[in-house]
């Protein structure tokens, strides 16, 4: 791997971890057409520069960060101490205990199955084909199906738990993160917006908890000096390209459906698939 190619798979990390078309389909596709082993070195590559997409999740949603942090601790806190808790801050506390909540399912599937998602990155073309498609049925499905009729103020912890297993897909290689959970807030009555904000806040501890773990591997690699600049540029690209990319589709989803990206994922979808099979 180049700088060259550090620099283009950040860049699409970024642009495409929160757009609902799959960011590791896009990187197995780039991987794949580079001509870019899908090594060991490659996967930790990826998971690493989903960070600098999680740096641009901070900056844009910061003071919602922080402000459902200290209500969640406080809310808990005053539980613990049976104290009182005012009425103004039950909404952002509660926002945190569902976060939480839709993350358990990702990070223990996630862990049991770490070995087994690593192995499925050795045919990039054909799980970005699968995922893809699977991309494309989830968002027509919350298209058609759903009502879009509830706001994030009245979500529940029924709610959480089942965007929550939506994401479990998201931890196999092609599947979209946002695409899933988007879908499954829509699926339980959000509207768009809303479940995009729900979906963005809940990926932010299972991207911090897979890039972390990662690391410790990551400084265990044999020639990590001359690996730490591409982790570096690839991680800066992400950072700048992801933010770009919220600030776009939090816009879109006020004003359009997800009909284009069911689209767009199909058509790419079949495309991979059909260059598995028969090239």
């Amino acid at each position: 791997m180049t700088l060259l190619h550090a620099l283009l798979l950040g860049m699409i990390q970024g642009l495409t971890e929160f757009i609902p078309v799959s960011s590791t389909a896009h990187l197995l596709i780039a991987q794949n057409l580079l001509g870019l082993p899908a090594d060991s070195a490659m996967f930790s590559f990826l998971v690493i520069v989903q960070l600098g997409t999680l740096v641009s999740l901070f900056i844009y949603y910061w003071q919602d960060l922080l402000s459902i942090a200290a209500s969640t601790g406080a809310f808990t806190l005053s539980h613990l101490q049976r104290s009182d808790f005012p009425d103004s801050q039950k909404p952002q506390a509660l926002l945190g205990l569902y976060v939480l909540l839709a993350t358990l399912p990702a990070l223990v599937i996630g862990y049991l199955l770490r070995d087994a998602v690593e192995a499925l990155f050795a045919q990039p073309i054909l799980q970005a084909g699968i995922r893809l498609m699977a991309a494309a049925v989830l968002l027509t499905l919350a298209e058609t199906l759903s009502k879009k009729n509830r706001q994030l103020s009245t979500m529940t912890w029924l709610d959480a738990l089942v965007v929550g297993l939506f994401q479990v897909i998201a931890v196999f290689p092609g599947a979209s993160r946002s695409g899933t959970t988007i879908s499954g807030g829509m699926l339980r009555g959000l509207d768009r917006p809303s479940a995009a904000r729900f979906a963005f806040l809940m990926s932010v501890p299972v991207m911090l908890a897979a890039g972390l773990y990662e690391l410790i591997d990551v400084f265990q690699m044999p020639g990590l000096a001359a690996f730490l600049p591409l982790l570096g540029i690839g991680f800066l690209a992400a950072a700048l390209f992801g933010w770009l990319a919220i600030r776009w589709l939090i816009e879109f989803l006020s004003k359009r459906s997800l009909a284009v990206f069911a689209i767009y994922c199909a058509v790419l979808g079949l495309a991979c698939l059909s260059a598995h099979f028969i090239l």
